[in-house]
């Protein structure tokens, strides 16, 4: 018997198996969409794998009905990827599979493009009626579209409209009637790029350290050396870009196929940019800011083999390459290629996986590796190449911590929140015509609002946090939910009128540098004001223009970007992320500050980076001012050795969730006790308890921590309890394997 294995997206998490019929057996293959007799009805799914028997007691086998011919396959390389997720990060096969195509590509609603344009149906005929009719005034016109058309062949009625100022649609439907003219239809690509141009870029000569990573990865792509994983450790402004380019122009060399992945979209159109100007339109992108129809588009120009770059956020991860030989994972510690929902997979650590699979090189680049890049990296599961100097040996900038602690009590009227070191030298590059950026790593304009009066304290009612206060829009605002409500005027619980505001946001930076700074022009980025990628490139052009002194903004413009102009970047609060009950919270907290810093002095000047803090002595805070990678690294593994975290254990958090507490603590425990039973002494529970922020969204929050070695059969259990045991009415339970937060 040929038996298919097909999974279908009716959220079972199963796969069933189907007889092929002989006429189909050609043409089933491992990723090809079928259609298939389902209880009553037919249901569409992708074949998952091929057997010659199977395990199906129940009766006779029911045969495939046919193929899904107009809908895409997946390739069979990324079909067992997927199914390597779903064992992984505990999630459902069929979660796993949708993960790989978009959804535009997937529903099989988007249709191509289509645009209709006239030709010459026969040359002969044509030249023979213009010659026989090129004076006859009634004939004017058919003898203008012909010799339009025979001049500058086949065209869209648009641009016969131009080309022939008299043009009426009868007078070219009577062309075709008499089989002068014929109609013919061509596929239209949507335009992801718009109507920028970029000027052509050529490699750049390579420096000492830029050359040996060349070397190194030159060596890799043929297959010469162990791994197959490779760490860029590169400071900032160090190339690391330029290297990327190198190597995929090696790639391309050798017929191979590469992926560029980037942490945020807002970043993407910059990198899209600089690729462009070296591979011209050879590079396609894919992120989730592009229509429907763009991203069905870009998909199949991929799967078509039309192009062989990709470049994009997450997602680009999984384009559909079949000669794959390079993926770049750049800026690899960023937290935003951890996927928050199902499957809640790592970008990075899945582009490691699928290179091991299609034979394809990985490079994991960043100034701050994550904990787990650098550990691989020093135990030799990773290479490593280091970029320790500059382009053009570009002094590093000149840092500068201020304690805040010593600049007293504010004036009535005024605020310390600059020091005074930091107005000096925005002031002195305004005065030489250089520009600033400052960094807070906090939107809006304060944390909370309180009554001095009664204490009362203004909480989003559906979750255990304060709302966040605007002025601009006068709202409180729970950044958790999104409930928004309008900001009192009195206290609700005494009706006081004393409301204080406290903390303070890029909202309230941006009025306090108003007016401190005067005349400075200033603009503020952060996800209050940037509501989509062209406001985000509209700020950034600005910037990039001169028209702007200060740029104020969150961890948005903390990375990516490169003006040779800013001489000034002052950190302000640089100590606010080291307060999360998080283990990574130092790692965050340095990356932040190094990734910010390194803004600073990208051009001839040398920069300068002024560092606020109420805790100048904490380690974190001294080893990115000293922008000392190894020091910290150091520091910090020794503090997650002691406590079992990661990289030295594996975390996993089951998170569960539900409006009726005693039900979710009673599901939590009881789920607990049965997952312990598949336990070892390598492997540490603790709790369920509540959850650091312990409601969202009127859901109570309770979470199991586990984290050891040797996890693969508790994973298991793991999977079976949280997709096949059905939690209460009311309860929800998920899986978080590898998880990025304790939150």
């Amino acid at each position: 018997m040929a038996i298919a294995k097909v999974i279908i997206d009716v959220s079972l998490d199963k796969e069933f198996d189907y007889l092929i019929p002989e006429t189909l057996l050609p043409q089933i293959k491992v990723g090809v969409m079928v259609r298939v007799p389902f209880g009553h009805s037919t249901r569409e799914g992708y074949v998952l794998s091929l057997a010659d028997s199977s395990d199906y007691t129940g009766g006779r086998l029911k045969p495939i009905t046919g193929l899904c011919e107009t809908r895409a396959n997946i390739p069979e390389h990324l079909v067992t990827l997927g199914r390597w997720m779903a064992d992984y990060y505990c999630c459902s096969q069929e979660q796993s599979i949708r993960t790989l195509l978009p959804a535009a590509v997937r529903s099989g609603k988007i249709k191509p493009k289509i645009r209709r344009l006239y030709r010459i149906a026969d040359v002969a005929a044509a030249e023979s009626f213009v010659a026989c009719n090129g004076t006859k005034p009634s004939a004017a016109l058919r003898v203008d579209l012909v010799k339009a058309l025979l001049a500058h062949g086949a065209q869209p009625a648009d641009s016969l409209k131009s080309l022939v100022p008299a043009f009426s649609q009868s007078g070219l439907n009577t062309l075709i009637r008499n089989k002068i003219v014929e109609t013919v239809e061509e596929i239209v690509r949507r335009d992801v790029f718009g109507d920028s141009h970029v000027l052509p870029s050529k490699p750049l000569p390579p420096s000492a350290d830029q050359k040996k990573a060349l070397e190194l990865i030159g060596k890799m792509l043929l297959g010469e050396t162990s791994s197959h994983v490779l760490l860029l450790h590169g400071v900032t402004n160090s190339g690391k870009t330029e290297v990327y380019l190198q190597a995929i122009a090696k790639a391309r060399e050798m017929g191979k196929s590469a992926i560029v992945l980037v942490p945020e979209i807002s970043l993407t159109p910059q990198t899209v940019r600089r690729f462009r100007a070296r591979f011209g339109d050879q590079l396609s992108v894919l992120h989730s800011r592009l229509s429907d129809g763009e991203r069905f588009d870009e998909w199949n120009r991929i799967n078509n083999g039309e192009v062989q770059i990709a470049v994009g956020a997450r997602s680009a991860l999984f384009a559909p390459f079949r000669n794959l030989g390079l993926i770049i994972v750049d800026e690899e510690h960023e937290s935003s290629y951890k996927q928050s929902e199902a499957p809640r997979y790592s970008a990075r650590d899945v582009a490691v996986m699928r290179g091991k699979l299609e034979g394809a090189v990985v490079i994991l680049g960043s100034a701050t590796p994550s904990a787990e890049t650098s550990y691989n990296a020093s135990t030799g599961k990773f290479l490593l190449a280091r970029m320790a100097a500059q382009v053009d040996n570009k002094l590093a900038p000149r840092v500068t911590i201020v304690d805040q602690r010593l600049a007293g009590p504010p004036e009535p009227g005024k605020s310390n929140f600059f020091s005074k070191a930091l107005i000096t030298a925005v002031f002195d590059r305004m005065r030489r015509g250089e520009q600033s950026i400052i960094f807070l790593n906090r939107r809006g304009y304060a944390r909370v609002m309180i009554c001095e009066e009664c204490g009362f304290e203004a909480r989003c009612p559906d979750c255990s946090v304060a709302y966040t206060y605007s002025r601009q829009r006068e709202t409180l605002t729970c950044h958790l939910c999104g409930g928004v409500i309008p900001a009192y005027e009195l206290c609700p619980q005494c009706l006081s009128p004393k409301i204080r505001y406290a903390g303070v946001g890029t909202e309230k930076i941006e009025s306090l540098a108003g007016a401190v700074f005067k005349p400075a022009r200033i603009a503020r980025m952060d996800s209050d004001t940037m509501r989509g990628a062209d406001d985000y490139e509209a700020v950034l052009e600005r910037f990039r223009r001169g028209e702007l002194d200060i740029l104020i903004g969150t961890q948005m413009i903390a990375k990516g970007l490169h003006f040779p102009n800013v001489t000034l970047v002052g950190i302000v609060n640089a100590d606010l992320g080291l307060s999360m009950p998080d283990f990574r919270a130092p790692e965050r907290t340095f990356q932040l500050i190094t990734q910010v810093a390194g803004r600073a002095g990208r051009g001839d000047i040398r920069g300068e980076v002024i560092i606020q803090t109420h805790n100048p002595e904490n380690e974190t805070i001294q080893y990115a001012a000293q922008q000392d990678f190894d020091g910290f690294s150091k520091f910090d593994l020794e503090f997650r050795q002691l406590l079992a975290y990661p990289p030295y254990t594996h975390l996993i958090i089951v998170h569960f969730r539900g409006e009726d507490e005693s039900m979710v603590v009673e599901f939590a425990n009881g789920f607990t006790a049965e997952l312990q039973r598949y336990g070892h002494e390598g492997i540490r529970f603790a709790g369920p308890s509540p959850a650091p922020i312990e409601r969202i969204k009127g859901k109570f929050r309770y979470m199991l921590v586990i984290r050891g070695s040797r996890l693969k059969l508790l994973r298991q259990a793991l999977r079976v309890l949280a997709l096949h045991r059905q939690p209460p009415k009311g309860v929800e339970v998920y899986v978080d394997v590898d998880a990025q937060s304790l939150l």
